[in-house]
């Protein structure tokens, strides 16, 4: 699988245009960085040569106002000394690319991320490679900040900042019985953070760019529960000029795939919109996307939910339980709406992930002291929608909600009027 869509499918020109990129596009006035690879450890899979990318490396240095910041290489060892020798204790996460690590780096004494790839996973070298370039290219808040990467030999690690709170999955769907559960305004703070994080990856990176293995395993938070995007070997550039979308062989987490993407195997930007609306399906219910523990018609999470988004006044029974009813039911309806905008069928009637990104501008805006009683936040409520400000911006979610509907009624009518 080629996932990056101007890369050769061998990994030899892959990773030359790495050390290419990071050797013709350094940022003016920087200071001195060091080789790509350092020359004992420099495999033959990793020399540098000219690329065939840097045009798209300096456009996207111009879109973003010469902002990429070219990542740092380590040895193994100093990976190793970091992590304590990848020690168990350290160890704080698993998935398809590997184990992850926290560490202390001796030189600087920075906390981080050590992610190491599992040589006998489902990710290799590719995807290892899409997600250095990828990160070194595209730098916003809520995306998480890789800081380097180690190619020693056959060792593939990369250094992320470290994020204290973990992810998503970990604070909703992984719950310790004697935790309590993260309350509403907090969800919907994480919905928003996600969000803007692929808006910037769908309508600032340029050329733009489809992450396609978003969920909340993979939504990072940091101390303040600020939400960053992470985990980017399977994301592609996206269609330009007047193509629709980009073909690829599926890959992705089962219960997070668009259905067309399953299908056919084409993406676009409303693939990951379908992805962001069953995360935000989950941080509504807290029940996961897949869940075989479950009754049959339940394990399935948007498949058990669809005939709830058809009755409005059923939109409360989603609530997850453990929030025991502290939410504001407008909020919970409007989100309820957003979601069943974002799991439409057909990719065309779903929204931009920026009207996402408006339309939850106003749900992640909760009093200051989430833990105050219910009647006391109804009360503050009350006296936010007086403020002409929240109306408006209530107003703006209407529209959004009226938009998904309206959409729902044409694809309706045109699915009846093609059956004629």
């Amino acid at each position: 699988m080629s996932c990056f869509s101007c890369f050769s499918s061998h990994e030899k020109k892959a990773a030359r245009r790495i050390n290419s990129s990071r050797r013709n596009h350094t940022l003016p006035g920087a200071p001195p960085h060091k080789e790509a690879i350092a020359p004992q450890a420099r495999s033959d899979n990793l020399r540098p040569r000219p690329s065939a990318d840097a045009t798209y490396n300096r456009d996207a240095n111009k879109e973003s106002g010469g902002n990429n910041i070219v990542a740092q290489t380590f040895t193994f060892r100093e990976l190793a000394t970091a992590t304590k020798n990848f020690r168990q204790e350290c160890l704080i996460g698993e998935g398809g690319f590997g184990r992850v690590y926290k560490g202390k780096l001796e030189k600087t004494g920075q906390v981080v991320a050590v992610k190491q790839l599992d040589r006998n996973g489902l990710q290799g070298n590719k995807e290892f490679l899409v997600e250095v370039l990828m990160l070194s290219l595209l730098h916003d808040q809520n995306l998480v900040n890789l800081i380097g990467y180690c190619a020693d030999g056959d060792q593939r690690l990369l250094v992320y900042e470290y994020m204290p709170l973990g992810s998503l999955e970990d604070h909703l769907l992984d719950v310790e019985p004697n935790k309590k559960s993260i309350d509403w305004y907090i969800r919907m703070k994480i919905a928003l953070g996600a969000a803007k994080g692929l808006e910037y990856l769908h309508d600032k990176a340029n050329p733009p760019v489809i992450y396609r293995d978003l969920k909340s395993s993979n939504i990072l938070l940091d101390s303040e529960f600020n939400a960053k995007l992470s985990d980017f070997g399977l994301a592609k550039l996206g269609p330009v000029g007047d193509k629709t979308h980009v073909s690829s062989r599926v890959m992705g987490t089962y219960g997070y795939c668009a259905p067309e993407y399953q299908r056919t195997g084409q993406l676009t930007v409303k693939s990951d919109v379908y992805s962001f609306g069953v995360v935000l399906l989950e941080l509504i219910t807290g029940k996961r996307a897949i869940d075989t523990t479950r009754p049959t018609h339940e394990q399935q999470l948007v498949a058990w939910a669809q005939p709830v988004f058809k009755d409005p006044s059923k939109y409360s029974s989603l609530a997850d339980q453990h929030l025991h009813g502290n939410f504001p039911k407008r909020g919970l309806n409007q989100a309820v709406a957003v979601a069943a905008m974002c799991l439409q069928e057909e990719p065309a009637v779903r929204p931009l992930i920026s009207d996402v990104v408006s339309a939850l501008s106003f749900l992640g805006s909760g009093p200051a002291d989430t833990n105050m009683s219910l009647n006391e936040e109804q009360n503050l409520i009350m006296d936010q929608e007086k403020d002409q400000t929240q109306i408006d911006r209530q107003r703006a979610v209407q529209e959004a909600i009226q938009w998904g509907s309206d959409s729902r009624h044409i694809q309706s009518h045109t699915a009846t009027a093609s059956s004629l």
